[in-house]
């Protein structure tokens, strides 16, 4: 069975603010753990309007405060932002709070444009050291060495489970070479979904951490009474990628109606492109999506996302996807 999670971007609507977001946030994770969601993730990202998860280790704290099963966690980190004993500190903490429920994954991008990447790490992030980072984080969350010099405390003997995320091959590699779990960001960009898969699987090493590959990947998912109405709650994002695109991020704007048949050229493409993982419409339809999707993938685990711009209707879409979720799940039982 795939399990199903929830990426939560903790997204800021027009004529909110922040405050409101993380109250929707937390609200969200509740209603996650009721329905039976495996884990929370929410995703660090700075200098973005619609985007208040900014302070990701606080979020996640507060998040994991509200709920008592479901496992909360990173998805992700942005390493080059950060230094490894600072992340190892930040998610030991978490560990020794909400125990056996935090994950950690940390992704090579600085989640921002390079000038704020810059501001968050003034001598200059260098992506290029990712791997060894990331085995500075392993280390420092394994149990110390005889006269280690530097210890995470909180942080060393804690084990959080790190995972590998990327929209490449690199991180597929990295999560293979390491054989570590691995999370593919296909929610936002699609394009080399099927062969970091075929990469992570074909080279995995099996390791302490775990003794056989497993694969996450991200997905949109918009799921209302009608196909319509669910088209009508997707447009915001549609909204937003087209705008990010173009170089003006902002607050996530109201949904409009038919909002594909009214773009231009350009916006069709943005959102073709960017939303090639999603399924939109009726539990019936979403259900036939995410099928066909799940036996191309191959997937271990499903993390969706869903920016509505109203909360009822995100609450909303993720209920009628626990439904899915249990539909498919008796299918393959029966299979």
């Amino acid at each position: 069975m795939t399990a199903f999670s929830i990426l939560d971007l903790a997204p800021i609507t027009e004529g909110s603010d922040a405050r409101t977001a993380l109250a929707n946030s937390v609200d969200l994770a509740r209603h996650a753990e009721e329905l039976g969601y495996r884990r929370y993730w929410l995703a660090e990202h700075h200098n973005m309007p619609g985007i208040a998860s900014a302070a990701t280790a606080l979020v996640i704290g507060q998040v994991a405060a509200a709920t008592q099963r479901i496992r909360v966690g990173a998805g992700g980190i942005m390493l080059p932002n950060h230094s490894p004993l600072v992340v190892a500190e930040q998610f030991g903490t978490l560990e020794t709070l909400y125990p056996g429920r935090i994950d950690l994954g940390l992704g090579r991008a600085p989640g921002t444009d390079q000038t704020t990447a810059r501001a968050l790490r003034r001598e200059g992030s260098d992506p290029n050291r990712f791997p060894d980072d990331v085995a500075e984080v392993l280390a420092l969350l394994d149990d110390p060495e005889p006269g280690q010099a530097v210890r995470a405390i909180p942080g060393a003997g804690t084990r959080v489970p790190v995972w590998i995320l990327g929209s490449s091959l690199f991180g597929a590699q990295l999560a293979a070479a390491l054989g570590l779990p691995y999370a593919f960001a296909s929610h936002f960009a699609p394009g080399e979904l099927m062969p970091a898969l075929a990469h992570y699987r074909e080279h995995f090493r099996p390791s302490r951490f775990l003794e056989r590959p497993y694969a996450m990947v991200g997905f949109n998912a918009y799921v209302a009474d009608t196909d319509e109405q669910a088209r009508f709650h997707a447009s915001s994002m549609e909204q937003s990628f087209v705008a990010l695109r173009q170089g003006r991020p902002g607050p996530i704007p109201p949904p409009v109606a038919n909002y594909r048949e009214r773009a231009d050229r350009f916006e069709r493409l943005v959102v073709e492109r960017t939303m090639a993982c999603s399924a939109i419409g009726s539990p019936e339809t979403v259900e036939s999506e995410i099928d066909r999707f799940l036996k191309a993938t191959e997937a271990d685990e499903l993390i969706v996302t869903n920016s509505s711009f109203d909360h009822a209707a995100r609450c909303r879409s993720y209920e009628l996807l626990a439904g899915v979720r249990n539909r498919i799940a008796a299918k393959d039982e029966m299979a």
